[in-house]
Order: C-alpha cells, then sequence, then structure tokens
C-alpha cells in the first residue's frame, strides 16, 4: 500500500505547501513502525502514547524448551534483528502464526529426520531453515497482495509454497489485457450488433452470423463450438449489455485459482480452488504482442535459458506472437500436460484482425476443485468442417531458429499414460 504524508504548517515546513500531498514509498505499517522506533506518536498513523509501545510478532525465529516452559526467539516487526528477544509460550497471542511454525517444523524433521517430535532444542540449520521459510511466506503474501491487487477480473489468486524456499519470480508483471509492442496496431471494431437478445433472437446472426460463423456459447456460457471454430463475442460498440450470452471471455476469470509450487520439478503450476464445469471459460493467455522477427530474436535468448512463454498467433497467418515472460497473467503459470484439462480457442472481440486473436482456455471436462490446471503446449487442431481453419498452437515454439521452426528436444515431465516423453 502506498501512503500519503501531508504536510503541515509548522516549523519544518514550508508555509507555501501548507495542505500539499506527496506519495510515500513506504506501506502504512512501515511508516507505524518508524514513529514506534523514534518513540513518536502520530495520530495520522494511529500510534498515539497509550499503543506507542506496542510490539507485533514479524516472524518467530527459533524455539527451545526448559524444563516444561516453551520458548521463542521472536523477531518484532518493525526492529532490526539485534532487537530479537526470546519469550515464554504465554507472552505471545499470535496463535496462526505459532502453528504454521510449528506446521513448517514438523514438515521439515519429517524430511531430515524421519520424525516430527519436536527436540528441546533446534540446532542451527534448522533455525535458520525455519526463518528462511517465515520470510519466504510472508515474500509471496505480499506479492499474493500485489497480484490481487494489479487484476480487473472476478477471481481471487492465491499462491502456496511448501515444496522449497523459492519466492516469487523476480521479473514478472502482471496484466490483464495485451500489452501492444512496438510497431504493431490494434484496430477496434467499427461496428456492432443491434439485436435485444443475442441468444435467442440475434439480428442478422449477431456478431458471429456477420462473420459467417456460429454463435459459441449456450445459455450456461458454456462453449458448444469444436475446437479449431473461432469465436466471435459481442463487441463494444454492440447494442447488448454486459449480461448478454454472447459475452464470456471478456468478463475475465471467474474462478479462484492457486499458483503453487510443483514438488515434481515443473517449477511453478496453476490449480483451480472451485469445480470447473466441461466447457466453461477458464482464463486468456495474456502477455506482449510481438512480430514473428522480434520473437525469433527472443526465442533464441530463451531457448539458451531452457524456458520459453512464447505463443504463435498463427490462426491465418504466423505474423504475430505473444510472449507472456515478462508481462503476463496467471496463465504465465500453467505448466504442460499431454493429458491436458484445457483447450485452447482463438477468440474476436473489439478486434477483428484474424492475424491477433486472443486466446482462451476451456475446460474439456470437469475439474475439480483442488486439481491442476494444464494445457498441451504444442497443441494441433485440424479443420471439422469447411468453416474452421487449421490451429496450431505452437506454444514455446515460437522464434526458435530453422524453418520450419526447429523443434527442440524437451523431456516432458507431464506424468500422463498418454506421456509423449517430450514436450515438443
Amino acid at each position: 500500500m502506498v501512503g500519503m504524508h501531508r504536510l503541515r504548517n509548522d516549523r519544518l515546513a514550508d508555509p507555501l505547501l501548507t495542505g500539499c500531498s506527496v506519495c510515500c514509498k513506504s506501506s502504512w505499517n512501515q511508516l507505524q513502525d518508524l514513529c514506534r522506533l523514534a518513540k513518536l506518536s502520530c495520530p495520522a498513523l494511529g500510534v498515539s502514547k497509550r499503543n506507542l509501545y506496542d510490539f507485533e510478532v514479524e516472524y518467530l525465529c527459533d524455539y527451545k524448551k526448559i524444563r516444561e516452559q516453551e520458548y521463542y526467539l521472536v523477531k518484532w516487526r518493525g526492529y532490526p534483528d539485534s532487537e530479537s528477544t526470546w519469550e515464554p509460550r504465554q507472552n505471545l497471542k499470535c496463535v496462526r502464526i505459532l502453528k504454521q511454525f510449528h506446521k513448517d517444523l514438523e514438515r521439515e524433521l519429517l524430511r531430515r529426520h524421519h520424525r516430527s517430535k519436536t527436540p528441546r532444542h533446534l540446532d542451527p540449520s534448522l533455525a535458520n531453515y525455519l526463518v528462511q521459510k517465515a520470510k519466504q511466506r510472508r515474500a509471496l503474501r505480499r506479492w499474493e497482495q500485489e497480484l490481487n491487487a494489479k487484476r480487473s477480473h472476478l477471481g481471487r489468486i492465491t499462491v502456496e509454497n511448501e515444496v522449497d524456499l523459492d519466492g516469487p519470480p523476480r521479473a514478472f508483471v502482471y496484466i490483464n489485457e495485451y500489452r501492444v509492442g512496438e510497431g504493431i496496431t490494434l484496430n477496434q471494431v467499427a461496428v456492432g450488433c443491434e439485436c435485444q437478445d443475442c441468444l435467442w433472437a440475434p439480428t442478422g446472426g449477431c456478431c458471429p452470423g456477420a462473420s459467417l460463423h456460429k454463435f459459441a456459447y449456450n445459455d450456461q456460457g458454456q462453449v458448444r463450438l469444436r475446437a479449431g471454430l473461432p469465436i466471435y463475442e459481442c463487441n463494444s460498440r454492440c447494442r447488448c449489455g454486459y449480461d448478454c450470452p454472447n459475452r464470456v471471455v471478456q468478463k475475465g476469470i471467474r474462478y479462484d485459482l492457486c499458483i503453487f509450487r510443483t514438488d515434481d520439478g515443473r517449477g511453478w503450476g496453476v490449480r483451480t480452488l472451485e469445480k470447473i464445469r466441461k466447457n466453461s471459460f477458464v482464463m486468456e493467455y495474456v502477455g506482449e504482442i510481438i512480430t514473428s522477427e522480434e520473437a525469433e530474436r527472443r526465442g533464441q535468448i530463451y531457448d539458451r535459458q531452457g524456458a520459453t512463454y512464447l505463443f504463435d498467433l498463427d490462426y491465418v497467418e504466423d505474423v504475430y506472437t505473444v510472449d507472456a515472460a515478462y508481462y503476463g497473467n496467471i496463465s504465465h503459470f500453467v505448466n504442460h500436460s499431454c493429458d491436458p484439462n484445457l483447450q485452447v480457442y482463438n477468440v474476436f472481440i473489439d478486434n477483428l484482425d484474424e492475424r491477433l486473436p486472443r486466446i482462451a482456455f476451456f475446460a474439456t471436462k470437469t475439474i475439480r476443485a483442488g486439481e491442476e490446471l494444464t494445457f498441451d503446449y504444442n497443441m494441433q487442431v485440424d479443420p471439422v468442417d469447411m468453416e474452421s481453419t487449421r490451429m496450431d498452437s505452437n506454444f514455446g515454439l515460437a522464434g526458435l531458429p530453422g524453418s520450419p521452426k526447429k523443434r527442440v528436444r524437451i523431456e516432458c515431465k507431464c506424468g500422463t499414460e498418454s506421456c509423449r516423453k517430450y514436450l515438443f
């Protein structure tokens, strides 16, 4: 949270700046901590003489048991490590932090010694691990808050890592819509439908009919087109409103999802916290739109790094690519599977340029709460009738040298019965 510092007309403030406000890069909690460290009360920050000497536990660093009394080494919020103190358990009112400390301790004891009984004293390496775990958890909570502050969709995002000490990605910016790269223009649609009821009484076939395509959804918002056929939704110039049944993808992610650390070496993954019905929209693949030439340049760099987030927009022409390596949404973290539960569809809403579709994922089956979301990085859909154009997602292949694109042999770790053993 970014605070605001209001200058007052006192001996330290310029009278000309009275009432002026400037942005402060410190959070509200950090400003409160500074007041307490300086032993200054501040009514605007809620720090008074009554609560000036209140102390809050930031995390627990160590544990010991003397006779039958339990003690914890406490890192106090707003104070340096040198100010940490040993406190008896009865002095601590932080039930949640205590429970999490012992949960982390028991899990690590099982991993190291195959037993969960808490010793009377912790060895230094174990205590250090618990400190690192506490710091990581705080960093992940801050990242989770940042993600939810930036999202424009209904579905909330949670973050979880119970596998290792990795924290948030260092170079990732959450966005909700395509970020247009240099030299690329998105042309807004010029006309919209005049329907009173787009599903049951479409005028001129509504937006799909105007593009000589079929209506994509049923009355529950589930896609009823075969994979490979395009989806044309109503746009900003249509007479229909937000509740129109032909507005599904544009409403954004509606399910609560969790970014979690996988325990089989696949890095981060995404799982749903809610049941998702078959054929329901789940998320878009969002990133920076770049030219194929720029994708080739970046792809060679990503290839040397052993990771890529390039998705070819080759619905009709292989001209543009979406790069979600730095700018992206939660789809950035979705893993590959040779037996995926998500299917790619090309969607057109306010931009009808067939070289620049929006990439939407729909559920191929009912997905249970807690199940990981996956799509096939090398998904190919052949024409199902004369209206369909061949669609080839070629995720991760964009920019690799060669013509046609050279397929790098990357081992697949999806673990499904139908695993092809290699991603590409």
